[in-house]
């Protein structure tokens, strides 16, 4: 099968982990379209070529550079001419320009098309996106979504054929996972946060929690984001700031250390009228360390956690807080929850495993078995 995929987001040289084992799949030959760099706010992010063996990587120029709605590839349809593909996989929104021009290429050249969702939310969308939205939920022949409401959101808006839950990426079991650590009795007790600095993520809620938390504990704070300025504030009302570290985004590759430097990790996102959490990425990243998970109960966190963590009411700082008390005091059930994070991970979370399920729908879409031994 002939599959070429459109990827803004394999810029990142860790997501191409999964190209990689989409190519080693039988009969696949796979080509992938991205842009020399993606334009992030004011940050630029470079094509990395990390993982680039079995499947060709093309890079495209991209129009409307960093506009995630309107962006689109101006040399995508000689591409599309000349290879033909049975499968064009848009790694994109439905309703983005980049969607409906692939869709229209698909349509044009006899290929079948599909899109990947993340929208939680029922939300409708002025011209010209709601335009490219109706197009596109009309002529792709199945979606994958990110998250089990992002399904209920397609069905609302009238899609009929096939979702499928699968995760746009996974990890590298080999790359995160627990290291050796020696055993710890006077050391203090390890949260952290790894992810954007904005309101929703409620970071606030972990430091209303930890105000009243007893005992010897640090509290860890990876990211940046422009909510930096009040988190310090509070802090500082909290009479936290000798127990909080705030450090800038780092390489992902230094992300596993530093993941296995914590005893918990919390993700305390909170729900808005236009954001409710979507995955939550950096839950799957502990768990596949083995270091125990601390979710709100925001969109899909706890679908993604199972019993493999702890979910508190969001917005709930004492139940956080109670949360935090029973895994500091109870070293079995950080052992428990870390090792039941790893098997959650290695069953559904993995790179090599949403290939797998990404492949048996591509083989469903041509009328084959979807279920071959790999």
């Amino acid at each position: 099968m002939r599959v070429l995929m459109v990827s803004k987001a394999c810029v990142v040289g860790m997501y191409q982990r999964k190209l990689e084992e989409l190519a080693r799949l039988p009969d696949v030959g796979l080509c992938v379209v991205v842009p020399p760099y993606w334009r992030e706010g004011a940050r630029s992010l470079s094509l990395e070529r990390v993982y680039t063996s079995g499947y060709q990587l093309q890079v495209l120029p991209m129009a409307f550079n960093g506009n995630h709605h309107l962006h689109f590839y101006p040399g995508l349809g000689a591409l599309v001419r000349r290879l033909r593909p049975d499968i064009l996989h848009l790694d994109e929104e439905p309703y983005n320009l980049a969607t409906f021009h692939g869709m229209l290429l698909a349509q044009r050249y006899g290929g079948r098309a599909l899109f990947f969702t993340w929208q939680n939310l029922l939300r409708r969308y002025p011209p010209p996106f709601r335009w490219f939205e109706r197009y596109n939920l009309h002529r792709a022949a199945c979606a994958l979504a990110g998250n089990r409401e992002a399904i209920k959101v397609l069905r609302a808006k009238g899609f009929r054929q096939a979702i499928h839950l699968i995760s746009q990426f996974g990890v590298d079991p080999d790359l995160y996972q627990a290291e050796p650590r020696a055993p710890r009795t006077d050391t203090p007790f390890v949260i952290g946060f790894f992810g954007r600095l904005v309101e929703e993520k409620g970071v606030q809620v972990l430091l209303q929690a930890l105000a009243g938390l007893q005992g010897v504990w640090n509290l860890h704070l990876m990211g940046d984001g422009p909510y930096l300025s009040e988190l310090q504030s509070l802090c500082a009302q909290l009479g936290l700031g000798a127990r909080v570290t705030f450090s800038s985004r780092l390489p992902s590759s230094e992300v596993p250390r530093l993941l296995n430097e914590l005893d918990v990790l919390v993700l305390p996102s909170l729900t808005r009228r236009n954001w409710k959490e979507q995955f939550g990425r950096v839950l799957i990243e502990a768990m596949a360390c083995q270091v125990p998970v601390v979710g709100s109960s925001s969109g899909e966190i706890p679908n993604l956690i199972g019993d493999a963590g702890l979910v508190f009411p969001e917005g709930d700082a004492e139940a956080l807080r109670a949360a935090l008390e029973r895994l500091m005091h109870d070293a079995e059930l950080r052992v428990t929850l870390g090792q039941k994070g790893r098997v959650r991970v290695l069953a559904h979370y993995t790179q090599r495993q949403i290939a797998v399920e990404t492949y048996a729908v591509y083989r469903q879409l041509l009328g084959l078995d979807p279920s071959p031994r790999p």
